[in-house]
């Protein structure tokens, strides 16, 4: 990284205008290499979090053979540790202490080679023959160093907006260049995932159709080689997106350059944790919103989980699912920018509800209509559109990891969790965002009177030492 200038080292709490001797700087503008750097910086948090929500589930049962109650359990429990360390390690980074490379930086770097291993160990299997419990261990292990790393990750790199420099136009375009470069990590990784593995899950099923086979416990070669060419596919495929994720965090360090930024008064107020949550939690628009968002993200962490496990045994369209996923992601990605104009013609409260909307009729016929690649890939379409707006995974009762049929109770039970519960949880979130009390008039008063606020502060506090 180059050495601070001096114009960055100076601001308007020193020199002259401490002094009284004439207003601040300018402050420079933000050149676009850096926001271009801050930009891919986005990548390993979206690229790995869609392919874990797309394909751990079915890695989990089809391709480890893990017992669908152990599979479950590491789902919840590695999205209930995810929720908890988001918080904390806000926390931690906001008491942390500025150092060379700034405040923000030194958590990304440390986090990153935890963060690289662990996602390729997630996708590892080197326990074929010992219990269940034992796997059960290793990946719950895994998948919450995973998930501890990349909040490490991701809480200080979403903070670094504030801290690129520049005005507030640039680093509201440093944003949207991050989340154009979100969308795209989310298609790539989809992408690669998808079309390296689909191909072996495919042999797998077509091995078994042969009559009164099981997938997993024959002793015909032909099972155990696609199975292990299957657990390979997934190694390789980890061992490139763990490498994606290392270069886009590189990009990241040398780019970008963390600015210091002046203290607040309530940067003072040195309020603990409990106290911090308090304060949130008493907030009732909050409320409102982390509720609709908890029901919608749900829904459709329910959907997104169970698509390729649906398709590959219920839909008859093993083979074929990396297709519609690839499908889905690039919908979505080109969706963006109607959804853009639609949220600014109509506002954020009619944008949300109608986005969501179209994930119900897509989840309807995705149940009923089987063996349609064309009407599934129609409704995919659909639910990409919704998806753009913005693991709960039950025991499959009576599923058998070495069963190649499986029984009727089995597939009722992925027809209600691909449809009924999301929809009911959509609906839930439809109802909560319905009672939202901020609206798009409420939201431009609020943002002139956080304007006004932020004069007074600058007017009443020239000389604040910066963090």
């Amino acid at each position: 990284m180059r050495p601070a200038s001096q114009a960055d080292s100076e601001s308007p709490a020193g020199g002259a205008h401490a002094a009284g001797s004439g207003p601040a700087p300018m402050k420079p503008a933000l050149p676009f290499y850096r926001k271009l750097c801050y930009a891919i910086g986005g990548i390993p948090y979206h690229m790995t979090g869609n392919v874990l929500g797309f394909f751990f589930q079915i890695f989990l049962l089809d391709v480890v053979q893990l017992d669908p109650f152990y599979s479950s359990l590491i789902l919840f429990l590695g999205r209930a540790w995810d929720a908890v360390t988001d918080p904390a390690v806000g926390f931690l980074v906001s008491r942390s202490p500025r150092r060379k490379l700034g405040k923000l930086i030194p958590w990304i770097v440390a986090s990153m080679p935890f963060g690289v291993v662990s996602y390729c160990l997630v996708w590892t299997t080197p326990f074929n023959a010992a219990p269940d419990s034992l796997k059960f261990l290793w990946y719950l292990a895994t998948y919450c160093l995973f998930q501890t790393s990349m909040s490490c990750y991701h809480v200080p790199f979403t903070s670094l907006t504030m801290f690129l420099g520049g005005n507030q136009q640039d680093r509201d375009s440093a944003t949207a260049y991050r989340m154009g470069m979100e969308v795209f990590s989310t298609l790539i990784g989809s992408s690669i995932q998808g079309q390296i593995v689909g191909g072996y899950h495919a042999s797998m099923m077509k091995n078994c159709s042969l009559p009164n086979r099981t997938l997993y416990n024959s002793t015909s070669p032909g099972l155990t080689d696609s199975l292990a060419e299957t657990r390979r596919a997934y190694m390789f495929t980890s061992v490139i997106l763990g490498a994606l994720y290392f270069m886009a965090c590189l990009v990241l360090v040398i780019g970008v350059k963390e600015q210091p930024g002046p203290l607040s008064p309530l940067g003072k107020a040195q309020l603990s944790f409990c106290g911090s949550l308090r304060m949130v939690l008493g907030h009732r628009p909050y409320i409102w919103l982390l509720g609709g968002f908890l029901f919608m993200s749900l829904a459709f962490q329910i959907a997104q989980g169970n698509f390729a496990f649906f398709c590959t045994h219920v839909a008859g369209l093993a083979g074929k699912f990396q297709h519609l996923v690839l499908i889905m992601v690039v919908v979505a990605s080109l969706s963006i920018p109607f959804w853009q104009w639609f949220l600014l013609r109509f506002g954020k409260k009619t944008a949300v509800p109608v986005g969501m909307s179209l994930m119900i009729p897509a989840l309807i016929v995705i149940t009923v209509v089987s063996h349609s690649f064309l009407v599934f890939a129609f409704m995919v379409v659909l639910a990409g559109c919704s998806t753009a707006v913005l693991y709960l995974l039950p025991c499959f009762a009576g599923y058998s990891t070495s069963d190649c049929t499986h029984n009727p109770f089995v597939i009722l039970t992925l027809q209600i969790l691909m449809a009924p519960v999301p929809i009911t949880l959509l609906l839930i979130a439809l109802v909560i965002f319905h009672f939202y009390p901020i609206n798009e008039e409420r939201r431009k008063e609020m943002r002139v009177e956080l304007e006004e606020v932020g004069h007074r502060v600058e007017d009443e506090s020239p000389g604040e030492t910066k963090l």
